[in-house]
Order: C-alpha cells, then sequence, then structure tokens
C-alpha cells in the first residue's frame, strides 16, 4: 500500500525537515517488509484568496487533484479522532488487508481543511487537541508513520 502526505505549505530547511525526512526514510527503509510503502510528499502552496473559506476550497482542489480513483484519505484536523499509536498503526494494516493501495494523508493550511473533504475522507484524525503549526504536523506524522511499521513488524522501537 502506498502511502503519499498532502501538505499545504512547503516545509523550508530547518530541523523540522531534517526530522521528517529522517523519519519517512525510516519508513520507506522498513515499511516495506510488511506491505507499506513511502509514496511521495506533495508541498502545495497556500492560497493566496481573500477569504478563510476560498483558501480552504482552493486548497482542497489542489489536493483532489492528487487523489487517485479509490485512495483512502486521512485528514488530519484538531476535531477529528485522537487514535494511541497501536490503533494508528492498526488502522494503516487494515486498510491494506482490505486491499487498499493508495492512502493520502492531508494537513491543512492555516485555515485548516475545507469541510466537503469530510465526505470523501476515509477517516478524520487529530494529533491532539492542541494546534500544532504544520511543519510540527510534518514531523509528527512521519514519526509516528515510522512508528506504525515498528509495531506491525513487532520491531521494538515502540515500548509500553
Amino acid at each position: 500500500m502506498r502511502i503519499s502526505i498532502f501538505a499545504v505549505g512547503r516545509l523550508k530547511s530547518g530541523p523540522e525537515k531534517e526530522l521528517a525526512s529522517r523519519y519517512l526514510d525510516r519508513f520507506a527503509k522498513a515499511g516495506p517488509a510488511i506491505g507499506l510503502e513511502f509514496a511521495k510528499m506533495i508541498e502545495v502552496q497556500e492560497s493566496r484568496a481573500s477569504s478563510p473559506e476560498t483558501r480552504k476550497r482552493e486548497e482542497a482542489a489542489m489536493l483532489e487533484k492528487h487523489l487517485t480513483d479509490g485512495a483512502a484519505l486521512i485528514l488530519l484536523d484538531e476535531r477529528g479522532k485522537a487514535l494511541d499509536s497501536p490503533a494508528f498503526a492498526e488502522l494503516f494494516a487494515t486498510m491494506r488487508d482490505n486491499g487498499k493501495r493508495d492512502v493520502v494523508i492531508a494537513i491543512g493550511g492555516a485555515d485548516g481543511l475545507d469541510p466537503s473533504l469530510s465526505e470523501k475522507a476515509t477517516a478524520t484524525l487529530c494529533l491532539g487537541k492542541l494546534t500544532w503549526p504544520h511543519q510540527i504536523v510534518r514531523f509528527l506524522i512521519s514519526e509516528q508513520l515510522y512508528r506504525a511499521v515498528t509495531i506491525l513488524s513487532g520491531h521494538p522501537y515502540h515500548r509500553v
């Protein structure tokens, strides 16, 4: 199963980008053994529209261009469901085992994600009730993808 990350905004060089890259590299190396593959990071520029609603609509349209037929969409939103790491890993294992070929994890811009995406989403998750900058969210989701692989493969990285 191929997993892509879609992010509104571009990461500049710095510690957040280095950490995200480090964990995505680990995920890319460890994931194929259990049927999970890192496909790509899709970065799009934030909309410059004057209203938040229009910006979110335009950013959603950019996301939809990257969704293949049948792809699962996971939205990251502060109003989403909070999962622990084993449940996060199980979500991906279930999609993989049910024959899902592509998954896109979406990180919205400063205004969040357009509500229309909720109808298309397989899941809406939060990384806690706090609001995180998109740079940190990329690192957090990258680490959790690697952690999911270690959980599913029985590697001791994840300790309870």
